[in-house]
């Protein structure tokens, strides 16, 4: 079409790389990925009770997996994504009431769940571990 603008003339969308990255976008951003990531584990989750239902050989092969190192780096990042999750959609039911909308409250709160999930599953393997 003559004297249609071209795509060099449009105006671009601002993205990741422009803003400057401040806790509560990067709080957005890991709560779609926690929420992504528990659906893996829920998948991980049926898998294991297949295996256990099963019997004793399938079971063993699940078992030597999450023995490794990696299963226990996976069990690790499931408990501080389910906590996370957790903890940030409790954040978004109090702002929902009006409370911690301030820049401030909302980047303590932000801080909060993250330091959370990083200490949750800590303390549940403090707990497992040592009865505490």
């Amino acid at each position: 079409m003559a004297g249609a603008p071209s795509s060099q003339d449009r105006p671009i969308a601002p993205h990741v790389s422009i803003w400057r990255w401040h806790v509560t976008m990067a709080s957005s951003i890991l709560h779609r990925v926690t929420g992504v990531g528990l659906y893996g584990a829920a998948i991980g989750v049926a898998i294991w009770l297949i295996a256990a239902a099963l019997g004793p050989e399938p079971y063993s092969m699940v078992d030597t997996i999450l023995s490794a190192w990696y299963g226990q780096v996976a069990m690790y990042l499931v408990v501080a994504s389910l906590a996370y999750h957790l903890a940030n959609g409790i954040r978004h039911l109090v702002f929902d009431t009006g409370a911690g909308l301030t820049p401030t409250d909302a980047d303590t709160s932000a801080w909060f769940a993250i330091l959370f999930a990083i200490a949750a599953p800590i303390g549940l393997w403090a707990l497992l571990t040592f009865g505490v």
